[in-house]
Formats: structure tokens, C-alpha cells, sequence
């Protein structure tokens, strides 16, 4: 108590006490701990790697941290040169007070050195309040008393590495580190673990990236000091001398940006949260993107969702191609948006027919132009390959046969499978699946074609995905997607997809879609365990001329599959009960796919002048005398068409389904076409 009340004695000069210790104790803030105190929350991959941290409410940087996560050498180094006698001490090592105290009267009233422990800068930390004068000093060893009382060392020096300043809003170990040196604080080089030490002696004054000078001054007076305690050796500090300082400091790690902060905002007031992401392949997938989308165009973003084929768990979750990039709205996460799928839902509608009973791959169907009421279906190409396998049909992606099938299998059976597998296909207001659902007309989203495809990839079992920020719901017994059988035909036709030009054949099952106009380009795939989607396009929904699933989407896809390293398997081998077979060899109701109602498709309909319509006036008159061409289009009926206007024919045969005419004037035209089995039709209409 003698040095305890030389302090006293000595800040009488210049403070009145009107306090006793008593007093000074009820007023301390309540002791924290690192359970209590408010922190950064962090989100974490499955291996408790940093994805994103974000700042406290005040915003500052405080990640969480304990000493078993920071380098034992750092460790060694604070504390030799902070608080040697910090196992030993309640909080105050009364020699160091007293010489603080003599120095304090020497100087007529002014702190010199503060003698602190480094219970006594927590106590200051926790406060916030500053120590320059004896009340404050005073009241510091109180409150460290306390802390000592209330806490193990272990505690106590856990809260000094997450309070500790280091510079503007950086505080703790863990954020400084990262800061400054790009990694967590659990491995660092002597001259790093040093510069750390330095820096909450003077935290702006000593800032490295403000004033490296004086950083590297305060670093080197660290490393003088534990040579002559003996902590490290004078070889070990000129060496650490060498070392550049850090000039600028780095930005904070941010992966999986969207489901990070959705995560957050999920679970308002947790610390950690760890997510199923896997953070190397997060990042190589993040760069992927980003590269694609500078290679397609500024304003396309890329999206993707890479998910464990077994478990379900999201293991890569990029919402765009660049959080900051305002050019391509990078703040919109595209694997949550509802966009339409194209073509990639083609593969779950053959699946259906197979399950029925209605295909095999290798039945036959045609592909021609056929009408169902008002909806004419045409392939992408404008072009019909008449008679082809269902293998054939889904591997080129044609419509006509795709919907074909729909109508035979019902577009509420496809809607309702696609609930199965967990996703929410969106469909207009108070409307009925219709047949246009095959080829886009319905809204989803990137994550529930990852889910439909995953059941696919799972034996036609739905599979639950789920990225860690909340609870999984426990398993129950669900209908399935697709039956075991079903789903591998599927499976194997996908694999036989022609790749992009920068794949190769068979590594993996996969299925492009491109929306109308260009909006959406698609590519889905999976191997034996792992099924990842990408989306290209732009989030406002504009349209990318050109951009479409094969050229724009698959070549990402399959350079994702590259970046799986080690997680790589071969796709499943084919269930019992199978059926390999060719078409001859097929039984006689597979062997062509026959619609249940049999006159709802007519194989050989007549071919019909679906443009312009009967009895229509059109309106070709240009302003200068002169008429534009008239396009005559035509549906069903067997190629080559002749075209005649007036009963004269006004071009040679063609296999197009479209031809145009040059009216010579306004007036009534009789427009005819006839197909290559002699069969015809006829419309009459007026030109303007």
C-alpha cells in the first residue's frame, strides 16, 4: 500500500480526491467478457475460414479472437515487452507505480509513464476513457484490481487482443493483421508479431499506412527492447529490421458477399457464423466470373451456385460479378433473382415421359411444326429435323419435340416436380401451367434449377440445399422428383451434350438455356458429386444480342468443373432395371413416342400459311410509291415449299418455312404454298 499511497500523495498537488476507493469501485463498468462484449460479426467457410467480416455498429473493425488463435510468439513478445510479471501480479506491479509516481512529481504534475500492466490497459480499453492524469490512473488501477478479481489471465489477456487499438477503426489483433498484413494473426514473421506489439502504444501516431516511418521506428524499438530481455536473439532482429512495413492497408476479406449478409441479417446479434462455403473454391469461382463477364460485356453480371450433390450443401455462392461493379449492378445477388429458364428445363420433361412410360431415349419423335390452339412452337434455329430419338431431341435442345412431350405429360405434373425438388417456379397471376412453361415461360430462380438439377444428378431424390446460415429442417420421407431409372436416362443423355469449344466430351452432364431475346443465358451440370449452375446476362433484364447458353454460360460451367480439384467424381452407374436398347431393339410401344391423345399431333398435318392470316389487310406502303416485301410464313406440311402469290410461284422450291414477296402495288393477293407431297393452302389478303 506504500506505493499506492505515494500516487495518492503526489496527485494531491494538482487533483482533489473527493472519492474514496469504495466509491471508485461502484461507478466501474461490469466486468465483460469475450461472450458479452460487441464485436464485428464474422461469417465463416466450413473450415472456419474468414469469408467477410463487417464492422460494429459504430463501425469499427473488432473481430472476434481468443490467444489460442494468434501466434504464441506474439504472445511471447507482448508480453516481455509489456508485462513481464503478468502471470504473477493482481493487476498492479507497485514498483513500476512507484516509479511512475516519482516521475509524475518530477515533471510538476504531468504523467510520464504510465507503469501500466496490461490488466490496466484493458481496464482502460473497456472504459474508453483516457489516463494522462492521476484520476484516471487512479481509477485504471481500480478497475484492473477488479478485473483480476472477476477474471482468469487467460480472460484477460483474450479481451486485450480484441480491444487493442491499431490504428484509425481498427482494434483487436485479429482485424490488424488482417489489415495490414493480409492474414490472420495465427502465423507471423518476427517483424510482424513485432510491429503488432508496437502499434496500441501510440495507434495513430504509428499508423503504417499513414506514417510507416515512424511504424518502423516503433517496430525496431520493440525488437531492441526483447533482445536485451533475452527473448530473441540479435541475429532474430536485425533480420526482422529488414522486413518491409506495410504502407497502406488491405481490404478486408470479402467472399460469398450476398449470402454473407444475408446471413447476417438473418441472425441479427451472432458473432460467428459459419457457412457450408467452401472458400477456395468461393474465391477461384468469384474470379471466374468476374474475368467471364469483363470478356462478355461491362454491363453482364455472372452468377453461380455450386451445392453437394449428397449433402445438399452450397459450396460456392456467387450472387454477381463484382459487389462494387455499378456497371453491371453487381449489388443485385442473381442466384436469388427470378428470371426465365429457357430450355434447362427441357431435361425434367423427358424425364416425366420416361417415368410414364411413354419414351424411351431412343424412341422416336418428330420433329415438325405442329400447332396446339394458338401456340406454335418453333426450334431455335427455325429449322424441323423430322424424325429423330429423343436422345437426339434433348442433346440438340430442340422445342418442338420438348413440347410435344409436355403436352402428352401435362405442364401441372412438370410444375408440381419442380416443387418437389424444392424450387418455386413463378407463373403469372391467377393463370395454369400452359405448354410455354417448357420453353421459359415461367419465372425461377438460378439456386432452385441447382436444386432441380441436384435431384436429377441424387436418383430423381430431392435434395435439400442449404448454405449453413440457418437451421437444415430435419428429413422426412418426400415424394420423389424423378424415379431412379428416369432420372439416369436423363443423366446420360446430358452427358452426351456437345461441350463448348474449352470442353471435352463426357466429363460431365450438363443442359444450356437461352431466354427469349437474349436476356438469360443457362448452363447447368453435375458429375458424380457435385452440380453447379451459371447465369449470364444483365440484372435489368435488357437484352445481350447474341449472348446465349452455349456460347456465354457453358464455357463458365465447364471451367468451374475445372477449379473442383480433388471434390471431382465420375457420374453414377446405371440403376437396375435399366433398359439399354436401340430403337429396332426397343418393345413396339417405345419404339416412337405416341401423344395419348393420338389425333392431338398429326404426324403429316397439311402445311398451313400461318402469316399473313385471311381475309387480313397489311400495310406495306413504304411513302414513296414504292412497297415493302411481304413475309409469308408456313407451319406444318413436308419441305421443299413453293411459295406462289397470284397463282405464279415467286421463288424455287425452298426447305425454309418463311419466304418474302415484292408486291408490285396496293390490292387484293391470293398467297398460296404447296409442299413436296402436293398438299396446300391459300389466304387472301389486302395490301396497303
Amino acid at each position: 500500500m506504500l506505493g499506492f499511497s505515494l500516487f495518492v500523495l503526489a496527485s494531491a498537488t494538482t487533483i482533489q480526491l473527493s472519492a474514496n476507493i469504495a466509491e471508485i469501485a461502484g461507478a466501474l463498468p461490469a466486468t465483460p467478457d469475450l461472450t458479452s462484449l460487441m464485436v464485428s460479426p464474422a461469417v465463416t467457410d466450413r473450415d472456419g475460414l474468414l469469408l467477410r467480416p463487417f464492422t460494429t455498429p459504430d463501425g469499427r473493425w473488432r473481430l472476434p479472437v481468443s490467444r489460442d488463435a494468434v501466434d504464441p510468439r506474439f504472445i511471447d513478445m507482448l508480453l516481455a515487452y509489456e508485462d513481464h510479471s503478468f502471470a504473477e501480479h493482481n493487476g498492479i506491479v507497485w514498483t513500476s507505480m512507484l516509479r511512475a509516481a516519482g516521475q509524475f512529481i518530477a515533471a510538476g504534475g504531468h504523467v510520464v509513464s504510465g507503469g501500466s500492466t496490461l490488466t490496466m490497459q484493458v481496464a482502460r480499453l473497456i472504459e474508453g476513457e483516457p489516463t494522462r492524469n492521476a484520476w484516471g490512473k487512479l481509477r485504471q488501477m481500480v478497475h484492473a484490481h477488479q478485473l483480476e478479481a472477476d477474471l482468469d489471465k487467460n480472460a484477460i489477456l483474450d479481451l486485450y487482443l480484441t480491444l487493442a487499438p491499431y490504428g484509425g477503426n481498427i482494434e483487436g489483433i485479429r482485424a490488424a493483421s488482417l489489415a495490414y498484413f493480409g492474414k490472420e494473426p495465427s502465423r507471423l514473421t518476427t517483424a510482424q508479431a513485432a510491429l503488432l506489439v508496437a502499434l496500441p502504444q501510440s495507434p495513430e501516431s504509428r499508423r503504417p499506412d499513414r506514417f510507416p516511418d515512424a511504424a518502423r521506428a516503433g517496430r525496431d524499438k520493440v525488437l531492441d527492447r526483447l533482445v536485451s530481455t533475452g527473448t530473441l536473439t540479435g541475429e532474430e532482429a536485425l533480420a526482422a529490421k529488414r522486413e518491409a512495413v506495410p504502407t497502406a492497408r488491405r481490404e478486408f476479406p470479402m467472399l460469398a458477399a450476398h449470402l454473407a449478409e444475408q446471413a447476417v441479417n438473418a441472425r441479427p446479434g451472432v458473432r460467428t457464423i459459419a457457412l457450408t462455403i467452401d472458400k477456395r473454391l468461393q474465391d477461384a469461382l468469384e474470379r471466374l466470373a468476374a474475368a467471364r463477364a469483363r470478356l462478355i460485356d461491362p454491363r453482364v453480371s455472372v452468377a453461380m451456385v455450386a451445392a453437394d450433390i449428397d449433402s445438399g450443401e452450397i459450396l460456392a455462392s456467387v450472387g454477381s460479378a463484382g459487389l462494387f461493379d455499378t456497371s453491371s449492378d453487381g449489388f443485385v445477388d442473381m442466384t436469388d433473382a427470378i428470371r426465365s429458364p429457357g430450355s434447362t428445363l427441357k431435361p425434367l420433361i423427358y424425364g416425366l415421359a420416361f417415368e410414364l412410360g411413354l419414351a424411351h431415349p431412343q424412341s422416336l419423335i418428330e420433329d415438325r411444326p405442329t400447332a396446339f390452339g394458338g401456340y406454335v412452337p418453333v426450334n431455335f434455329d427455325g429449322f424441323s429435323r423430322g424424325t429423330v430419338t429423343i436422345h437426339d431431341a434433348l442433346t440438340q435442345s430442340l422445342n418442338i419435340p420438348a413440347v410435344v412431350v409436355l403436352d402428352a405429360v401435362g405442364p401441372a405434373r412438370l410444375v408440381s416436380r419442380l416443387r418437389r425438388a424444392h424450387a418455386d417456379p413463378r407463373l403469372p397471376v391467377d393463370t395454369a401451367p400452359s405448354l410455354a412453361v417448357g420453353l421459359g415461360g415461367v419465372g425461377i430462380t438460378l439456386r432452385d434449377l441447382v436444386s432441380v438439377y441436384a435431384a436429377i444428378a441424387h436418383g430423381g431424390a430431392a435434395v435439400t440445399l442449404h448454405d449453413g446460415s440457418a437451421p437444415v429442417p430435419p428429413a422426412t420421407a418426400s415424394a420423389p422428383v424423378l424415379d431412379p431409372v428416369s432420372a439416369w436416362y436423363v443423366a446420360d443423355i446430358l452427358a452426351d451434350v456437345p461441350p463448348p469449344l474449352n470442353g471435352s466430351p463426357g466429363r460431365i452432364a450438363y443442359k444450356t438455356g437461352t431466354s427469349y431475346g437474349y436476356r438469360d443465358a443457362w448452363a447447368i451440370g453435375f458429375d458424380g458429386s457435385t452440380v453447379i449452375g451459371v447465369w449470364a446476362g444483365r440484372p435489368d433484364g435488357a437484352p445481350v444480342p447474341g449472348l446465349s447458353g452455349i456460347t456465354g454460360a457453358a464455357p463458365i460451367l465447364f471451367e468451374a468443373f475445372d477449379r473442383l480439384g480433388s471434390r471431382r467424381a465420375p457420374l453414377p452407374r446405371a440403376p437396375q432395371g435399366t433398359l439399354f436398347a436401340s430403337t429396332t431393339d426397343l418393345p413396339a410401344p417405345l419404339r416412337r413416342f405416341r401423344h395419348p391423345d393420338g389425333d392431338m399431333v398429326a404426324r403429316d398435318a397439311a402445311p398451313e400459311i400461318a402469316f399473313p392470316g385471311d381475309g387480313i389487310a397489311v400495310d406495306l406502303a413504304r411513302g414513296d410509291g414504292a412497297f415493302s416485301p411481304l413475309v409469308v410464313k408456313v407451319r406444318n406440311g413436308v419441305p421443299p415449299f413453293t411459295y406462289f402469290a397470284n397463282g405464279a410461284p415467286f421463288d424455287r422450291p425452298s426447305f425454309a418455312r418463311q419466304d418474302s414477296w415484292a408486291p408490285d402495288g396496293p390490292g387484293y393477293v391470293t398467297l398460296s404454298v404447296v409442299d413436296a407431297e402436293g398438299r396446300g393452302d391459300s389466304v387472301r389478303v389486302l395490301l396497303n
